[in-house]
């Protein structure tokens, strides 16, 4: 018998951390049928995971997935108890997909990695698997080379989106950009603001908000004309921290969409092929800035503290984390609790 006192938003596990900064270069990748035990597995008193948000990528979930692919791939899910949430669009180029301030070429693979996305969105909802979720992009392109035209490439990038939200409405699709200091255009908050409303597509493109990421927003990393957190901070005034991460929320909230409840120690990381990103701690690391619950509910509360009720589930997302962790099921536990707090404090029934 569950003791969670909301029952909304749903309880996610992200499927990606599975896949990202791991390969070749780095230690093995975890298959998506062990991210999925672990994730049922998981349980505190009574209530567990709802559902995964998954990465439309191999060697989990091809982007070129048959029918029948699909139709093994809800058996699957549905064998576990769980449901299926976001999905993950495999827009950048190792990943058959192109820069989206890009040549013509390379926008068009962008392009079809979201057709492709959306529609595999669109069969697992007739298959009964997902019922709400949105389809995850980023400009797939990085702030080096950004620098080079940022009038320009900005534009180009909002052009590549609006013609995704096209593709994305045919398909009964939501698009959300994930704001991350690696992905061009997108790499500080007043610039993915700037995006956002140049691409002006409310309806079909929001704001994929990562409380590591957004964490690293204040800190100007990658945008130094961004930067809240004083440049000499010491940490020790949580308030500043509060502060700084409500210009953020006050600025991209009304654009948010979908949401990961994550911790970030204030550093950068990249692993494997990954380009430095938000460093996701877990939710009881010592080193960890944010008192998670309070700052997930800058981004789940509005103006005048009621749920926003913006999206139907939360997810956990934990990229980067090693391999000793991510096996092990007292992780799980530590994640779900604290997605069951969260819910606590800012859910709804």
């Amino acid at each position: 018998m569950s003791t969670t006192k909301h029952n909304f938003p749903a309880l996610h596990n992200a499927m990606w951390p599975g896949i990202v900064g791991k390969g070749p270069d780095s230690e093995p990748a975890i298959d998506l049928d062990t991210m999925l035990s672990l994730t049922a597995a998981a349980e505190v008193d009574g209530t567990k995971f709802d559902g995964v948000d998954l990465f439309l990528s191999l060697p989990h979930t091809d982007i070129d997935s048959t029918d029948d692919d699909l139709k093994v791939l809800t058996d699957k899910l549905a064998g576990y108890n769980l449901v299926a949430g976001s999905l993950v669009a495999p827009v950048w180029p190792p990943a058959g997909g192109g820069s989206a301030m890009g040549s013509e070429e390379e926008r068009g693979r962008f392009l079809t990695q979201v057709r492709k996305s959306c529609e595999i969105g669109q069969k697992l909802r007739r298959l009964g698997i997902r019922k709400y979720g949105i389809v995850r992009i980023d400009s797939a392109a990085s702030p080096a080379d950004w620098a080079g035209d940022p009038g320009g490439n900005t534009k180009r990038i909002a052009e590549t989106f609006r013609e995704a939200c096209t593709i994305a409405e045919g398909y009964g699709e939501r698009l959300a950009a994930e704001g991350e200091i690696c992905w061009a255009g997108m790499h500080g908050w007043k610039h993915m603001k700037e995006l956002l409303e140049l691409v002006d597509r409310p309806e079909t493109l929001g704001f994929q908000a990562d409380m590591a990421h957004t964490m690293l927003y204040t800190l100007g990393y990658n945008s130094p004309e961004s930067r809240i957190i004083p440049a000499d901070f010491d940490w020790s005034d949580p308030d500043v921290v509060m502060d700084a991460l409500r210009q953020v929320t006050d600025a991209l909230r009304p654009w948010t969409i979908d949401f990961h409840v994550a911790q970030n120690d204030g550093t950068v990381k990249g692993s494997g092929s990954h380009d430095k990103t938000g460093r996701h701690c877990p939710p009881n690391d010592p080193n960890g800035k944010m008192d998670i619950v309070k700052v997930a509910g800058l981004w789940m509360r509005d103006d005048n503290g009621a749920p926003t009720r913006a999206f139907e589930h939360i997810c956990w997302d934990g990229c980067m984390f090693p391999n000793s962790m991510m096996l092990s099921p007292d992780t799980w536990r530590s994640v779900l609790a604290t997605m069951i707090r969260v819910r606590d404090a800012h859910g709804w029934n």
